[in-house]
């Protein structure tokens, strides 16, 4: 069985008055509970607290967990410095931005994207004027080609004996 030391309201409508108990954690808020230990007054200025530290102290040494709240009326209690609620939440950012902060710096920074450069003019001009020699290059070996084979084709008919003529057509009549 989970103990915990919490709040359970009592007093009336809009006119709250909290007992400190000793509770089953499974039971209700206002429900059952164990024993009382103390009272808290928020009404009063300043508040009241008033609690039996030694029963508090019997029971947290039998296992049981205060609660937040009753946490911070025990410490009161005891005449140990609490920060406000106000403060407390706003010092929790605080330091969660600070902590996000750290963590933030402490990571390795990502490496630059690489730069991707868009070729410059004159790489262009360059690549054109590869195309065009390269174009040449292929032009002057075709060309190179080409006498070779009309030397192979004026030789031939110059070895060969007259060629056949083609009987001639005869007119119509």
């Amino acid at each position: 069985m989970a103990v915990k030391i919490r709040l359970a309201r009592a007093g009336a409508k809009k006119a709250p008055f909290y007992r400190v108990v000793v509770a089953d954690s499974r039971s209700p808020r206002d429900g059952r509970f164990i024993e009382i230990l103390g009272r808290y007054n928020p009404r009063t200025q300043p508040s009241t607290v008033e609690i039996d530290v030694e029963k508090v102290d019997a029971w947290i040494a039998k296992g049981a967990v205060p609660t937040e709240a009753a946490g911070k009326l025990i410490a009161i209690a005891k005449g140990e410095k609490v920060a406000p609620v106000a403060e407390a939440k706003a010092s929790k950012k605080v330091v969660a931005k600070e902590e996000a902060a750290r963590k933030k710096a402490a990571e390795p920074a990502p490496a630059p994207a690489p730069v991707v450069e868009e070729p410059a003019a004159e790489a262009v001009v360059e690549e054109a004027a590869v195309e065009e020699l390269v174009a040449e290059a292929v032009v002057e070996e075709a060309a190179a080609e080409e006498p070779v084979a009309e030397a192979v084709v004026e030789e031939a008919p110059a070895e060969e004996p007259a060629a056949e003529e083609a009987p001639a057509e005869e007119p119509a009549e």
